[in-house]
């Protein structure tokens, strides 16, 4: 097995450690954890139990991953978990905490987490997702793919966000977000199609103008079941479906 441990890293006997992993100075990995093939963790970090992390993570310095939910009922010998997939990266002072009793907060894989932002307990965070400095969501928020929340964006518990949403800094979500947009603004407001977030996905031509129509048509209340059923579309019918518990915040009006 090769690995590049430092020794003054504190490593459980019961924690499970992958090949070609390295782990800096004073670095802590507790009991029942589980740290896939090629990860890189770095100095003064600490891995919680019950967090399972997958091959090829990056974990820069004084990332503390798993700790327990910011719950003043919950205790620290409940048994909850959080698991992340492949290739994200996690720079400095990112926290992330595991779920409520028996549950999952879940981070899926090739996502950048920048300085100081924060997953609280039992979110589900899609690939490819992007939080910039000091992101921060309450407890059992769900975002989708694909995702960007700028600087300072924070985030309200049990709120959804859509796939291929784009957060511009500082706005406070507090409901819903439809996927696909743009939001922003001192009254939070989705104001159009995260378009260039779109094109880069290969959705152009006729798939946009669906997505177009949409917009406009849900801006409007009316209804969206006629349009042509392509893949964003289906997708975009079925969040619509699923349950909210917030609300959606509603659109700019020019």
């Amino acid at each position: 097995m090769t690995q590049n441990i430092h020794p003054s890293a504190l490593i459980d006997a019961s924690a499970t450690i992958g090949e070609n992993v390295s782990i800096g100075a004073f670095t802590i990995i507790e009991a029942h954890t589980q740290i896939g093939d090629n990860c890189k963790i770095g100095s003064h970090s600490v891995i919680r139990p019950y967090t399972k992390m997958g091959a090829g993570n990056t974990v820069h310095a004084q990332v503390v991953l798993g700790d327990i939910p910011q719950d003043t009922s919950f205790s620290e010998e409940t048994v909850s978990y959080l698991e992340i997939g492949d290739n994200n990266t996690f720079r400095e002072g990112f926290t992330a905490h595991r779920a409520s009793e028996g549950a999952t907060t879940t981070i899926g894989s090739n996502c950048f987490f920048m300085n100081n932002s924060h997953v609280a307990h039992d979110c589900k965070i899609g690939n490819h997702t992007i939080f910039a400095n000091n992101v921060a969501i309450g407890g059992f928020v769900s975002i989708g793919e694909r995702v960007f929340l700028g600087g300072n964006v924070v985030v309200h518990q049990f709120c959804r966000i859509g796939s291929y949403v784009m957060a511009r800094g500082t706005t406070a979500i507090s409901k819903d977000v439809l996927p696909f947009t743009l939001i922003a603004g001192a009254v939070t407001k989705h104001y159009r199609l995260n378009t260039v977030g779109l094109r880069r996905a290969g959705v152009t031509g006729a798939r946009y103008k669906v997505l177009s129509t949409a917009f406009r048509l849900l801006k409007s209340k009316e209804s969206i079941e006629h349009l042509e059923e392509t893949e964003e579309m289906i997708y975009l019918k079925q969040w619509l479906a699923a349950e909210s518990k917030r609300g959606i915040h509603g659109f700019l009006v020019l």
